[in-house]
């Protein structure tokens, strides 16, 4: 056996500041020991997600997340196959994945949470089950179909920011294959935009970086926004909460522009768009994936289905070696990814 690694919590950022490399250590450690009902697992992909930026704050505000404690292996969404079983329902060379996995080469991992994986669904791309076919897919689709209001013949406009993001850039598709007629994106760099109007169908990106985001928007949605899909916050939210259609719709996501910023969550807003949203009476409701447990597995089926028949294309962004999760963590926090943000480990 290769040495075993893991990546741990050197430091804290601090609530008010963007997250270092220096914040994490990656340090040699042992083979666990399995006992009775418990498994062990090699870590084949890791995943890496901005509402990680919340816990490496002691107060994460929000009481569905734990903070990660200080020289203990960070944790997130991996996927790894069993080398090790005690426990009846997991046996030796399953593939498993967990929302709960430690940043380390090989560790026992909860049967509490642990999903068996199919790798025929997922086309043998076992990453996917971290993106598309995974927590991303199933947080984008949901969040179209619960929060977005999106009717086909409706001649609605779709709006997302993050857009080339792992969300965002399904959000835009699955709004398409759901009846929005005008889907458009907001992202940061000339590359991204292309990817959105080029390979994933949007018809228009703007890049928050350089164009002028208010005068952008009157250009690529003249009848006005009807659903916002919101993964930023912030400035950008802003502007566009104010060019939103009477009885529209946000769906209140992410607000990865905040993260670095000791708010509450979701974070306020200038009393002038309080008031836009009250008048306009726009929803603004805050989708939550946990909440929509019931409906997780058959979005997953759904988002497969696409897949397979090509009509849901899927970008990646993958860093080499347990070492580089840190690297990644803090590239994707400055949008240094296009799609879903993985990290591969080791094969199986």
């Amino acid at each position: 056996m290769s040495t075993n690694r893991r990546i741990v919590l050197a430091s804290r950022p601090g609530a008010n500041n963007e997250p270092r490399l220096e914040n994490f250590r990656t340090e040699d450690c042992g083979y666990p020991v399995v006992q009775d009902g418990q498994i062990l697992a090699k870590t084949l992909f890791l995943s890496v997600d901005p509402y990680m930026r919340c816990r490496m704050n002691e107060d994460t505000g929000a009481h569905y997340l734990s903070p990660w404690q200080l020289d203990h292996a960070c944790e997130g969404g991996g996927v790894g196959v069993v080398t090790d079983s005690k426990h009846k329902d997991f046996h030796t060379g399953d593939f498993v994945e967990s929302f709960n996995w430690p940043w380390q080469n090989y560790s026992l991992v909860s049967a509490a949470g642990l999903r068996k994986l199919d790798p025929a669904l997922l086309g043998g791309q076992l990453s996917l089950s971290q993106g598309a076919l995974g927590m991303p897919g199933a947080t984008a689709l949901l969040g179209v179909r619960e929060k977005g209001h999106v009717m086909p013949g409706a001649n609605q406009t779709f709006l997302v920011s993050g857009a080339a993001g792992a969300c965002g850039s399904l959000a835009g598709q699955i709004a398409r294959l759901e009846g929005a007629t005008h889907v458009v994106g907001i992202c940061g760099s000339e590359e991204k935009c292309r990817l959105l109007r080029e390979e994933l169908g949007f018809d228009h990106a703007v890049n928050y970086r350089t164009d002028n985001v208010a005068d952008r928007l009157k250009k690529c949605c003249p009848r006005g926004i009807d659903t916002y899909f919101d993964n930023v916050g912030g400035e950008i939210s802003e502007t566009v909460i104010k060019q939103m259609n009477e009885g529209s719709h946000v769906i209140l996501c992410g607000q990865i522009s905040e993260y670095n910023k000791d708010v509450p969550y979701p974070p306020p807003i200038p009393q002038v768009v309080t008031d836009i949203l009250k008048d306009r009476n726009i929803t603004r409701e805050r989708f939550l994936l946990l909440n929509y447990q019931d409906k997780f597995e058959e979005s997953l089926v759904q988002l497969a289905k696409w897949f397979h028949e090509g009509k849901l294309k899927v970008k990646e962004t993958v860093m080499e070696g347990i070492e580089k999760t840190g690297e990644a963590f803090v590239s994707l926090m400055k949008g240094g990814n296009v799609g879903k943000m993985i990290v591969h480990v080791a094969d199986p």
